[in-house]
């Protein structure tokens, strides 16, 4: 399983410098808050098309040259989720990595994100045995879905279907279309709000069993509630402090 850093595991909370998004466009949930169910369904993704499951490969748009500050450090919030999803399930050392990053070129011209993932894809299958199979999940927000169409255009094969989680600077979900899913060249793409609807996508296109479905319900549910406590521990007479 391939998957994108920001608006696709964590939000990014829709902060901008200069007009520029750092990161991401969704402000549904707080910066820096790990999608409810989301480390689930990538594990039972993985583990449904595999006995031996290998790691979350990353393609982020996250510059090389700022690496320093912005690297996925194995003690970072969601590689320790992403690894705590593996020891519940019994798999000790499934988690993040490889890390493939962008550029700056990328982050001042957004354009080029798509084209650089897709490059970062071939770069990690160059790297994999020939018959390894991927499936990409991926957000609306910074040309994932770009990327993902290449994926499928060129190695439909190899890669099983894309996921795209559906983010917006609208924090009312009710006013955002969910754009309809797509077959390239017999391949689906898929768009979703919550990793739930993800996962039941995933079960339809036979990625993922209904007893991998139910886990990653309920592992949403706990992770909803979490997050919810978190929010509440924040507000002070009503309103949110700034972190």
């Amino acid at each position: 399983v391939i998957t994108d850093v920001d608006d696709t595991l964590k939000s990014s909370g829709g902060v901008t410098a200069a007009g520029v998004p750092l990161g991401g466009i969704d402000i549904q949930y707080p910066r820096g808050a790990v999608y409810p169910g989301v480390f689930q369904f990538m594990f039972e993704l993985t583990v449904h098309s595999s006995r031996c499951p290998m790691n979350l490969a990353v393609l982020t748009a996250r510059a090389e040259e700022f690496k320093a500050a912005l690297e996925l450090k194995p003690t970072s919030a969601i590689c320790a989720k992403a690894k705590r999803a593996g020891e519940k399930a019994g798999v000790r050392g499934w988690g993040i990595g490889p890390v493939l990053y962008g550029s700056v070129a990328e982050w001042v011209n957004q354009a080029n994100k798509g084209r650089r993932k897709f490059s970062n894809f071939e770069t990690l299958m160059s790297v994999n045995l020939p018959a390894t199979t991927y499936v990409y999940v991926g957000d609306t927000g910074e040309m994932d879905g770009e990327a993902g169409d290449q994926m499928l255009r060129y190695y439909p094969g190899l890669v099983q279907g894309v996921f795209l989680h559906v983010v917006s600077y609208d924090i009312d979900q009710g006013n955002v279309a969910v754009p309809g899913d797509r077959i390239i060249r017999g391949r689906p793409v898929l768009h979703f709000r919550t990793y739930v609807g993800a996962a039941r996508k995933a079960w339809e296109w036979g990625m993922m069993g209904e007893e991998g479905v139910v886990r990653v319900k309920k592992q949403a549910e706990e992770d909803l509630r979490e997050i919810g406590y978190r929010e509440g521990r924040r507000k002070v007479g009503g309103k949110v402090r700034a972190r």
